[in-house]
């Protein structure tokens, strides 16, 4: 028996590998990349994944874990004559505890859905990327997502506690547990973010917590950028950590106003900050946070009166990337991350790239912990476009790294940043990185060709 015919023995009726079948899983989020696979599997139970993944292995077949395709990066684009195991049908919620605080969810559930069953509770889940309407658990975990609210409760490391994980060559194991507290190496933890490199996590225990008392959100309105970014290390500075601080600037404020209609000034620098927690401490927070907006030369406040005006400014921001296609028939994505202290010369040497290009940059970035989000517009039907908009976000990665920063925050290397890691790592940590590949996926089949560039001698 072949390969393909033991695939569909083993997932009768939900084995992909007619053209338009194939068609939607060719690409993810960044569709400037596409290839085609040999196959796409549609599991819905671990068991099915476990027997695909040792399959793989047999025969020497690469494969790639998708959930809804929304990495920005390529993270989930397809090897050629591989197989794609698609997630999404294993989206269950398998338990759900509110004493212990915590959900174990299959890798397919949608991230939204973990705080919309745990809301009963008074419970939800911290981590919150733009995508969380449609991006799933799985996703997240393989990129470490973050999120507008990253800044004062972490990455989706800090909220995961325990995987079962299908290794590749088929074998099951389980990292961590329920405890905040472990035992032993943090296992768990070095998964979280691997980019699908190291298998599949077919179950992930996530931790809960309750939900803020209090919020109180404020729109301010500056008249550069710079002075936006000025404002963020002046809060920090005065001692506060709001949940969230996000900046936008003057074109991405124009596309969330053409998309969702926020009701956003249009000025150059748009600054959302949020304070949560209990009534008491935030209402202290938000005499000093007025003060603070106020001396830092904000033109104009605008603080949330109810959950419906803080649902609207937070609408913009969320759909900014996606609105962005407004004004643009293509974009790149960039998620490149400063110190915080280098926040003002980032953005100036981003407008200045912009200019030397001939390309507009949007900036939206969680201008709390650094992790800016330049997105790079062109149009890819112009001869030559695509590829000055690619060398344009290169050296804007390469700028990350120069003032002290890093090529991604959340979006991961992908296939787009992997020929950037050089600038990073030196050789020696490239093949560090490389030999725990080897060891533990010694065919190079999950998910080649992703993260680690070939020079180092990562599997073609």
């Amino acid at each position: 028996m072949g390969f393909l015919e033991a695939l569909k023995a083993l997932l009768p009726g939900r084995v992909l590998t007619r053209e338009a079948e194939l068609a939607p899983y060719e690409s993810d989020a960044l569709t400037a990349y596409r290839k085609r696979p040999l196959a796409v599997v549609l599991p819905e139970k671990k068991e099915e994944v476990v027997g695909v993944v040792r399959l793989c292995h047999q025969y020497g077949v690469p494969f790639v874990a998708r959930g809804s395709g929304t990495s920005l990066s390529g993270g989930s684009l397809p090897v050629e004559d591989g197989v794609v195991i698609a997630l999404n049908r294993m989206n269950r919620i398998l338990r759900l505890d509110p004493k212990a605080r915590i959900a174990v969810v299959e890798p397919g559930v949608v991230n939204l859905e973990v705080s919309r069953q745990a809301a009963p509770f008074g419970l939800y889940y911290a981590p919150d990327p733009s995508s969380q309407p449609v991006s799933t658990i799985g996703g997240n975990v393989a990129f470490n997502s973050g999120g507008a609210h990253c800044l004062k409760y972490g990455m989706t490391a800090n909220h995961v506690l325990g995987l079962e994980v299908v290794t590749p060559t088929g074998e099951v194991v389980r990292l961590g547990g329920e405890s905040l507290e472990g035992v032993g190496p943090d296992l768990h933890g070095f998964f979280v973010g691997t980019e699908g490199l190291l298998g599949v996590a077919v179950e992930i225990t996530l931790r809960l917590l309750p939900k803020p008392e209090a919020y109180h959100t404020v729109l301010a309105a500056y008249e550069s950028l710079e002075k936006a970014g000025e404002a963020v290390s002046l809060i920090i500075r005065k001692g506060l950590l709001p949940g969230a601080m996000e900046i936008m600037d003057r074109l991405s404020i124009e596309a969330a106003e053409k998309a969702v209609r926020a009701g956003y000034p249009l000025v150059e620098g748009l600054l959302i900050v949020e304070l949560e927690g209990p009534k008491e401490e935030v209402a202290e927070e938000a005499l000093v946070l007025e003060r603070v907006l106020r001396e830092s030369g904000a033109l104009e406040l605008r603080v949330a009166r109810d959950e419906a005006e803080r649902q609207a400014i937070w609408k913009g921001r969320k759909a900014a990337f996606s609105a962005v296609g407004r004004l643009s028939p293509d974009y790149l994505v960039q998620d490149g991350v400063v110190p915080r202290s280098k926040l003002g010369e980032a953005l100036r040497e981003i407008q200045r790239l912009s200019r030397e290009y001939g390309l507009r940059v949007a900036n939206v970035f969680h201008a709390g912990d650094g992790n800016l989000h330049p997105l790079v517009l062109y149009d890819g039907k112009r001869p030559g476009e695509l590829e000055r908009a690619e060398a344009l976000a290169g050296e804007i990665l390469k700028l990350c790294v120069r003032l002290g920063g890093s090529l991604t925050g959340e979006h991961g290397i992908g296939v787009e940043k992997k020929g950037y890691m050089p600038e990073m790592f030196a050789p020696e940590d490239l093949e560090a990185m490389e030999e725990v590949k080897r060891a533990l996926d010694p065919k190079g089949l999950a998910n080649r060709g992703k993260v680690l560039p070939e020079v180092a001698g990562a599997h073609a």
